[in-house]
């Protein structure tokens, strides 16, 4: 099985190779309360590259406790890297997961040949009360987030699909996520990426707004902004094939 063991537990990942590729590996960091099916088969099987999609500790299939700090789940990467002899790689990262990415470029540079984040910032901001909120009646702070995640012309099965993927999630899981979300700034760091940088974000995002995407490019040195229409903070899942196929030109302009 796709396994790294580490001391508190295992990390379960997936992968589709490529029979031939220029490009370093693109590792696929998901957001909070999540798991590496949030990642749309458009983009876990891109042409052409090595994807390496994980579970981060707790979530999904991997074991072990979950972080309340985005700094160690960007440990908890590295030792993949490690594990799977990739010395460098193109780091990529949804919401939360997008944090994780800034993270391991600040703290290990030299292991990213390029970032690419999706609906995120360099401070993530969490609705107050959220954490609680979790612990105290996760249904109702599941269907608050399902309310907020998602775009107004998602089909309710989607959406449904999306609920019980957060429901797998244990509770304390998904508050340890966003005390770790709470905990992120790296605002006055941002100057110090210098790699080749994507930011998509979708233009209707209700859980992190345009604006602070749109800062983000702004302040990393190299970066380079791409805005999906008709999507909400999901948009991965709900435009798949538009996202692959930025993803996809990007990388033959840039690395």
């Amino acid at each position: 099985m796709p396994i790294v063991d580490r001391p508190d537990g295992s990390l379960y990942y997936a992968e589709s190779k490529a029979s031939a590729s220029s490009y370093p590996p693109l590792i696929l960091i998901h957001g909070a309360g999540a798991s590496r099916l949030d990642w749309p088969p458009d983009l876990r099987r891109l042409p052409g590259i090595r994807v390496i999609t994980l579970d981060l500790p707790g979530h999904g299939k991997s074991t072990g406790p979950s972080r309340t700090d985005l700094e160690t789940y960007a440990a908890d990467v590295c030792a993949l890297l490690d594990a799977l002899q990739i010395e460098r790689a193109i780091i990529a990262g949804h919401s939360m997961g997008g944090g994780v990415a800034q993270q391991i470029a600040l703290t290990d540079p030299h292991r990213v040949a390029g970032l690419i984040l999706l609906g995120t910032s360099s401070k993530l901001p969490v609705a107050p009360g959220l954490t609680q909120r979790i612990m105290a009646d996760t249904e109702a702070a599941i269907e608050w987030l399902i309310a907020a995640a998602w775009g107004k012309n998602v089909p309710d099965a989607v959406k449904d699909l999306g609920r019980q993927r957060l429901s797998a999630t244990p509770s304390a899981v998904m508050r340890d996520d966003y005390i770790a979300c709470q905990s992120f700034d790296v605002r006055e760091q941002l100057s110090q990426i210098t790699v080749p940088t994507l930011v998509i974000a979708a233009r209707e995002d209700q859980m992190l707004r345009l604006a602070f995407s749109a800062t983000l490019a702004e302040r990393i040195p190299n970066a380079t902004l791409m805005i999906i229409e008709n999507a909400g903070h999901m948009f991965p899942l709900e435009q798949s094939q538009a996202v692959a196929h930025i993803i996809a030109e990007w990388l033959s302009e840039n690395l």
